[in-house]
C-alpha cells in the first residue's frame, strides 16, 4: 500500500497500520510520564486539605482563614495563567514546563515554614503564581500530537492524575502526620516537604525528555511524522475555513466566555470537595490515617468512570451531553449529601458526585479544542482555565464561611450544588458547541 493510500484509509475507513502505530508510539511516550507530572502537580496543591487535620489546630486558622488560603492560590494562578500558556508557546514545552515543575516543586515544601496567617497566605499566593500554565500548557502540547477524535480519551488519561492522585495521595498524606515530631518537624510539615521533593526532580527531567513538536521526535518515523503531519494540518485548515480567529478574538469570543463560566461551576464543585472532604470524613470519628484511605473512596471511582465516559464520548462522537449530564448529576448528589447524617450514605452520595465531576474532565476540554488552533488556542484555553479557576477560591471558600457561620459543612455543600448546576444548565443551552460543530473538524474514522 502506498503512503497516500495509507494517509486516505486513515482518514475515510479503517484505521490503517501508520495510524495505529503513531498514536501508539505517541501515547506509550507522553502519557505517562505527563500522568506522573500532573499527579505531584495536583498533589501540591490538594494536599493542603489533609495538613488542615492537624496545622490549623496548631497554627489556630479558623475555617475563614484555612478558606482563604486555600483560596488565595487561585488569584496568583489567575494572574499569570494566560501569560505562561504564551510563553509555553514560545519557549516550548519542554523547557517550560520543566520551569513550572521544579519551582511550584520548590515553594510547595517551603510550605513547611508556615508559622502564620501572613507566610500562610504569601506562600499559597506564591504557589498558584508558580504553578499557573501547566494544566492549560499540557492541554495545548497533547492537540500537537493528537488528531481530534482520539482528544477525550488521552485528555482523560492525562487528566487521570486528578482523582488518582488522591486515590494514593489522601492514605499517604493521612500517613506522613504520623511523622509528627520526627526530627523536630511536625506531621503537616513532613507532609509538604516529602510531597514536594519529586516535584523538583521531575521537573529537571522534563527538561530532557519532552519533546516540543512532533517534527522534533526522533522517536517516531519519518513516515509516523508525515502522516501525523498530514492529519493536523488538515484538521487546522478545517478551522480556519470556519473562522481564523485571532489571539484578541479568541479572548473575548462569546464561547470562550461561555466555557469559562463551565468551568467556573466545575472547579468549584471540585475544589469545595477537594479541600473539604478530608475535614468531612474526619468529623466521621476517624484517625488521620483512617480518613485517608476513606477519602480515597471517591476518586477511586472517579479515576474509572473518567476513562470509560470519556472513551464513550470518544466513540459516539458527542460532547455537550457527555459534560452536561454529569455535572447536573454532581450538582443533585452534592444537594443529598447535605442533607445526610450517616455517615456511610454521605460518602455514597459524595462518591456519586465525584463520578460526575471526574466524568465531564476530560470530554469538556475537546470543546475549546474542536475549534481553537495557534495562538489563539494557547491564549483562550488558558483563559478558560484561568477564569475557571477562580472558583477554586470561591468554592472552598464558599463551604468554610458557611462553616463559619453554622459551625457545619452541611449547608456548604447545598450551596456548593448551586455552581454545578448552572454549568450542567449552561452546557445544554448555551448554544456554545454541539455534536455537528465537533464532527465539522474531525474526520470519521
Amino acid at each position: 500500500m502506498s503512503q497516500t493510500t495509507t494517509y486516505a484509509g486513515s482518514a475515510g475507513g479503517a484505521k490503517s497500520d501508520i495510524e495505529t502505530s503513531t498514536i501508539r508510539a505517541i501515547s506509550w511516550r507522553l502519557i505517562p510520564f505527563l500522568i506522573l507530572a500532573y499527579f505531584f502537580s495536583y498533589l501540591d496543591r490538594v494536599n493542603l486539605g489533609f495538613a488542615a487535620l492537624t496545622m490549623n489546630a496548631e497554627l489556630k486558622f479558623t475555617p475563614l482563614i484555612f478558606s482563604w488560603g486555600a483560596g488565595i492560590f487561585f488569584i496568583g494562578y489567575f494572574i499569570f495563567e494566560v501569560p505562561s500558556n504564551l510563553a509555553l508557546e514560545r519557549f516550548g514545552a519542554s523547557r517550560w514546563i520543566a520551569r513550572i515543575m521544579v519551582t511550584w516543586g520548590i515553594i510547595s515544601a517551603l510550605m513547611a515554614l508556615v508559622s502564620g496567617v501572613t507566610s500562610f497566605y504569601v506562600l499559597r499566593f506564591l504557589l498558584g503564581v508558580a504553578e499557573a500554565g501547566f494544566f492549560p500548557g499540557i492541554i495545548l502540547y497533547l492537540t500537537y500530537w493528537y488528531p481530534a477524535e482520539y482528544r477525550a480519551r488521552f485528555l482523560a488519561a492525562f487528566a487521570i492524575a486528578v482523582p488518582v492522585s488522591t486515590v494514593i495521595g489522601a492514605p499517604v498524606s493521612g500517613l506522613l502526620l504520623g511523622l509528627d515530631g520526627a526530627m523536630g518537624l511536625k506531621g503537616w510539615q513532613w507532609l509538604f516537604i516529602i510531597e514536594g521533593i519529586p516535584s523538583v526532580l521531575l521537573g529537571i527531567v522534563t527538561w530532557f525528555y519532552l519533546t516540543d513538536r512532533p517534527e522534533k521526535a526522533d522517536w517516531l518515523s519519518a513516515e509516523q511524522k508525515a502522516w501525523l503531519k498530514t492529519k493536523l494540518d488538515s484538521e487546522i485548515a478545517a478551522k480556519q475555513a470556519v473562522k481564523h480567529l485571532s489571539l484578541g478574538e479568541a479572548l473575548s469570543s462569546s464561547k470562550v466566555i461561555m466555557l469559562s463560566l463551565i468551568y467556573f461551576g466545575f472547579v468549584g464543585a471540585l475544589y469545595g470537595m477537594q479541600f473539604w472532604l478530608p475535614q468531612i470524613v474526619k468529623a466521621f470519628g476517624l484517625t488521620n490515617a483512617q480518613t485517608g484511605f476513606v477519602t480515597a473512596i471517591p476518586y477511586l471511582f472517579g479515576t474509572v468512570a473518567m476513562i470509560l465516559w470519556a472513551r464513550h464520548s470518544d466513540a459516539t462522537r458527542e460532547r455537550v451531553m457527555h459534560v452536561g449530564a454529569p455535572l447536573l448529576l454532581t450538582a443533585v448528589a452534592l444537594g443529598v449529601s447535605s442533607q445526610l447524617t450517616d455517615p456511610s450514605l454521605t460518602m455514597i452520595a459524595l462518591t456519586v458526585a465525584a463520578l460526575g465531576v471526574f466524568c465531564c474532565f476530560g470530554v469538556f476540554w475537546t470543546l475549546p479544542t474542536a475549534w481553537l488552533s495557534g495562538t489563539a488556542a494557547a491564549g483562550g484555553i488558558a483563559l478558560i482555565n484561568s477564569i475557571g479557576n477562580l472558583a477554586g477560591f470561591g468554592g472552598p471558600y464558599l463551604i468554610g464561611w458557611i462553616k463559619d457561620q453554622t459551625g457545619s459543612t452541611s449547608h456548604g455543600l447545598l450551596a456548593l450544588a448551586v455552581l454545578p448546576l448552572i454549568a450542567g444548565l449552561l452546557v445544554f443551552f448555551g448554544g456554545h458547541g454541539s455534536k455537528t460543530e465537533f464532527a465539522a473538524h474531525t474526520p470519521r474514522p
